[in-house]
């Protein structure tokens, strides 16, 4: 499915979560035909994400929603700033104000993380991708998170890219076996999968090496102090893509940079991200402006 096939999907399933069979508490005291407007404030200050969420969840809600955008995704957010108005039914704005609050302040979250972690890679050749450490059904919106903040998406899920694991390596025997046997199955099902394969030491590092040409794409460092990545970055010599992995922080990412590996993956870009403050101010039409 497309990204905006997804979103319908995930804003499907959230309003019929939260509405149930009525949003008893508008039902029970606004009038249907109640036309209104609110607005988002901003109450922390951080980077600004899913402006474009929100406005296909009114939208999904009520095509002629209007929704007015003062600020855009990626931007700089500060405490008393207005990200957005929009005009539509009372009852279209409060059966929506929780899902956008929700999917706003946790992408904002995470993108102001993100931000964090990429400006420390500036002037270094080294980028910065997310992990599979995501909320279950709300991957699509984390990631999209990430790419805001300034970060890279690594694979979506176990079905567009091949990683061979220290779980799957243990199971199938040895590396050797594991590189061969998903070469294999890679040329028979889906010769468009790239493989990564993760390593546990140098000696690891050597028999992908030795095994893997023209089979594996990349090669996962996982858990290597940086001066371990430059040993082993001296014996890959350029012939696969590299990526540092576990143990990466605001504080070492520089360190990890400079030894010159092409990624550092950083699964507390999601899993650690706190949501920004934020609120959504809703008034009856009628006084507007005043």
């Amino acid at each position: 499915m497309s990204f905006d096939e997804q979103l319908q999907h995930i804003i499907g399933e959230a309003l019929r979560e939260d509405v149930g069979d009525g949003d008893h508490s508008t039902l029970s005291c606004i009038p249907h035909d109640a036309n209104g407007s609110a607005v988002l404030n901003v109450k922390q200050d951080g980077i600004l994400a899913g402006m474009q969420v929100a406005n296909k969840i009114f939208s999904y809600q009520e095509p002629v929603s209007v929704f007015t955008a003062f600020k855009k995704d990626g931007d700089q957010i500060k405490i008393g700033e207005k990200a957005f108005e929009v005009e539509a039914s009372v009852h279209t704005i409060l059966q929506c104000e929780r899902l956008v609050l929700n999917c706003m302040q946790r992408m904002s979250g995470i993108a102001t993380l993100t931000k964090l972690y990429a400006d420390k890679l500036k002037g270094y050749k080294t980028k910065l991708l997310d992990t599979r450490k995501t909320t279950p059904n709300f991957r699509l919106l984390e990631k999209e998170a990430v790419r805001i903040g300034g970060g890279f998406n690594h694979r979506f899920g176990l079905y567009d890219m091949i990683m061979l694991k220290d779980n799957h390596i243990d199971f199938c025997g040895d590396i050797e076996k594991a590189i061969e046997k998903a070469n294999e199955y890679v040329q028979i099902r889906r010769p468009d999968l790239k493989i990564e394969v993760e390593t546990r030491s140098i000696a690891d590092v050597k028999k992908v090496v030795a095994a893997g040409k023209g089979k594996v794409s990349r090669i996962m460092l996982d858990n290597f102090k940086p001066v371990q990545i430059a040993e082993a970055l001296a014996i890959i010599n350029n012939e696969f893509e590299t990526e540092a992995s576990g143990g990466i922080t605001l504080d070492n990412i520089e360190d990890y940079a400079k030894t010159g590996v092409d990624y550092v993956s950083v699964g507390a870009l999601i899993h650690q991200a706190k949501s920004l403050d934020m609120s959504l101010k809703a008034s009856p039409k009628s006084q507007k402006g005043n």
